[in-house]
């Protein structure tokens, strides 16, 4: 598909995700891009969904829009999570469907898959166990997504692609400590630990599990890859191959930001799923992704990032986040 002669709709296009989706796109030659916003319109409600659709008649949807978080996050709003995510895939791809869409690409998550999958994770073991709990809600209304599409795929020939995209990191991240990711949440930690001269900081669980990442720009660029490349009824791992413990990375994080206290784990917290790491054969041969960004020089950009942000916001320069 050549995207530059599509109008593309990019819902969460402003997201952490969405800005490199759209930047991607951009640099493709796509000139008619359409990113929503929560206050013109609520994706978890029909008559908005109705509306964006009559507004922007888009050839190509990529639904990025996501009610997301951390441990913390899934474990105080199941029921939000897993509605919100249900309801906006459904409904934005049944109108994708009424509106003639060309393309609907649906990116769904890695806890869709079972707690305890043989790692690397391979696409057909997606439905063979539960997925691990904490997260089970929020990985389950995803999951949906990749259903409604293999059925739509069938009794209407729709052409929607599912992608299942690793925990993402990089520049633009949520640092918000009630809603964080692993990442984000640990660089906020150090820095604010070694700001204050604290002697120790505090993490959730025993450190053991362990999980893969990917650098956001390197996982825009498979998903506007996809885009271009891929029509198949299959799901896709997105990742970066690079498997790492939580104890490491945070040993990683603290000397990367410079902090040299102790590491305490409060093991009364949970630490999620066991292991996470992905079998990414299929990006490769389907539509030629490969990760290229390098975990160290990635959290890296991300430390400066938010350095930079913390500062220019400490003068007001910039809006919190």
């Amino acid at each position: 598909m050549r995207l530059s002669d599509k109008k593309i709709l990019v819902t969460g296009g402003a997201g952490f995700l969405g800005q490199h989706v759209v930047q991607a796109l951009r640099k493709r030659g796509c000139m008619e891009i359409v990113v929503p916003r929560r206050s013109q319109y609520d994706l978890t409600r029909q008559a908005a969904v109705e509306q964006l659709y009559r507004d922007t008649q888009p050839e190509v949807v990529i639904h990025l829009a996501a009610v997301v978080g951390g441990i913390g996050a899934n474990l105080a709003n199941p029921g939000r999570f897993a509605y919100e995510n249900l309801i906006m895939g459904a409904m934005l791809m049944d109108y994708a469907r009424r509106a003639a869409v060309e393309k609907f690409v649906g990116i769904g998550t890695i806890c869709a898959y079972p707690k305890f999958t043989p790692v690397p994770f391979r696409e057909e073991d997606l439905w063979n166990g539960y997925p691990e709990e904490t997260n089970a809600p929020y990985g389950l209304a995803k999951k949906m997504l990749l259903v409604q599409g293999q059925a739509y795929r069938q009794q209407y020939g729709f052409n929607s692609i599912h992608l299942l995209p690793v925990n993402l990191y990089g520049p633009g991240d949520n640092f918000d400590p009630e809603s964080s990711h692993v990442i984000p949440a640990l660089i906020r930690k150090c820095l604010e630990a070694v700001q204050r001269g604290d002697p120790e900081i505090v993490c959730w669980g025993d450190g053991s599990p362990t999980r893969e990442f990917l650098y956001v720009e390197d996982c825009a660029e498979a998903i506007v890859l996809a885009t271009e490349r891929y029509d198949g009824a299959a799901p896709v791992n997105i990742g970066s191959g690079f498997e790492i413990s939580i104890k490491d990375l945070v040993e990683l994080i603290a000397d990367l930001t410079g902090f040299r206290g102790r590491i305490v784990w409060d093991t009364t917290k949970p630490s999620g799923q066991p292991r996470r790491c992905l079998d990414i054969r299929q990006a490769w041969k389907l539509f030629g992704f490969q990760a290229k960004t390098n975990f160290r020089d990635g959290l890296r950009r991300t430390i400066e990032w938010y350095t930079s942000q913390s500062e220019q916001l400490a003068l007001g320069a910039v809006s919190p986040r």
